[in-house]
């Protein structure tokens, strides 16, 4: 009863934002590599891992493929009593076989692996915690106007991207429910207005919220130093969740390494250099079906296999507090994570890992959220609370080195 008086208050909050929100000129729009088009590859499961020799660095192409289909059930098979033979006499009946346990996993970096990095990270405990959001939001990727200045926390800490604008909504509130503990308050951030300011698309269009990690890590963190980035995000009720069939919610890193470059307005397109990607992690909501008699559900999607496309991960049948989880190991491959709760991940919530677009990451550059919502001026995106984000990295060992004999 008190996580759903919270969410009432919760969604009390939006309609009263959401009348003022009318009045403002909106935001962002479709993922760099169009999140929305881009539909998974295959079941997490059959993604697997991919062997580090087996992938070279390639050009993209398109970054976006193949269709999701669902992953169907086993059918449990029974035998049938009526055809069995009865026995007239007690036979010596062999054991059952056990069952063959699956191959444990082959250990890969777990996100939250070694030190914390100091600096960089959020835990919205700050009363004076506060977003100031200079609309109109960018639109960079549609109509190539950033409008400056963009919005930013007083901390310093998040700011703007100039693609696509920031939430409608990025407030610090008290927790919907138990998180973390010692924790007591979180991030809302949620959106209305997604796209350019002053035009309604009625198409499907995100927002973002970028963390300022550069502000302590300059360029970024290399893999040699095995980063990984650790957040806990609240998943309200389903019938909280916006009603339509997509991704709804990213939490997603940005990374650097050397490739054929793909920006198709970099001024350096076409040719071998520093290639930016942003691999990640989308919850996409599934409305219920009354045809099939399926209630509302939840997967997540993950970017991205290979070439480019994404991936079906787990399905999402409980919500409140989940823990996700993007790391970085010094072969250049991304390892996605996620488990219900907000305890530390383990292997047992490893997803899959992946060279995404066959790309070998180099450098951490940071990381950020997204907020995904059908843009038609009246209905909100899924309210979502984010909570205690934070990086690591595991220092390297270095080698000793030999002593010259000392000379007299």
């Amino acid at each position: 009863m008190a996580m759903r008086r919270s969410f009432v208050a919760l969604a009390g909050l939006l309609v009263t934002i959401g009348a003022a929100g009318r009045h403002w000129e909106s935001p962002a729009v479709a993922d760099d590599e169009q999140a929305a088009a881009a539909p998974a590859e295959d079941t997490a499961e059959e993604a697997a891992a991919v062997p580090a020799e087996d992938t070279a660095i390639v050009p993209t192409g398109d970054k976006a493929s193949d269709k999701a289909d669902d992953r169907a059930d086993d059918t449990e098979k029974t035998d049938d009593p009526e055809s069995a033979p009865v026995a007239t006499k007690a036979v010596p009946v062999a054991p059952t076989p056990a069952a063959v346990a699956s191959p444990p996993k082959k250990p890969v970096l777990v996100p939250g692996t070694g030190s914390i990095v100091k600096g960089v990270g959020d835990d919205f405990e700050d009363a004076a915690w506060k977003w100031n959001y200079n609309h109109p939001k960018s639109s960079e990727e549609q109509d190539k106007r950033t409008r400056s200045p963009m919005g930013r926390s007083i901390n310093g800490r998040w700011f703007e991207g100039p693609k696509r604008g920031t939430p409608d909504v990025v407030k610090r509130i008290e927790l919907p429910a138990p998180g973390l503990e010692g924790s007591t308050h979180g991030l809302l951030i949620a959106s209305l207005h997604a796209g350019i300011p002053g035009k309604t698309t009625y198409q499907m269009q995100q927002d973002d919220l970028i963390y300022n990690m550069q502000k302590v890590t300059g360029r970024g963190i290399s893999v040699v130093d095995s980063p990984s980035v650790v957040t806990r995000v609240y998943m309200p009720p389903f019938e909280q969740w916006e009603k339509r069939n997509g991704p709804s919610f990213g939490f997603r890193a940005g990374c650097y390494t050397h490739a054929t470059i793909t920006g198709k307005d970099h001024p350096d397109k076409g040719r071998f250099g520093l290639e930016e990607y942003w691999p990640g992690m989308f919850v996409c909501f599934e409305p219920a079906n009354a045809k099939r008699k399926t209630p509302d559900s939840a997967h997540l999607r993950i970017r991205g296999g290979r070439n480019g496309g994404e991936i079906r991960g787990p399905k999402i049948d409980e919500t409140g507090w989940w823990t996700l989880g993007l790391s970085f190991s010094p072969d250049g491959m991304v390892h996605y994570f996620a488990s219900k709760g907000v305890d530390d991940l383990t292997m047992d919530d490893h997803i899959t890992s992946q060279f995404p677009y066959g790309y070998r990451t180099e450098l951490l550059k940071t990381f950020f959220y997204n907020v995904c919502t059908r843009d038609d001026d009246k209905t909100w995106s899924t309210p979502w609370v984010i909570d205690d984000p934070k990086v690591y990295f595991v220092k390297r060992q270095m080698a000793a080195t030999p002593k010259s004999p000392t000379r007299r």
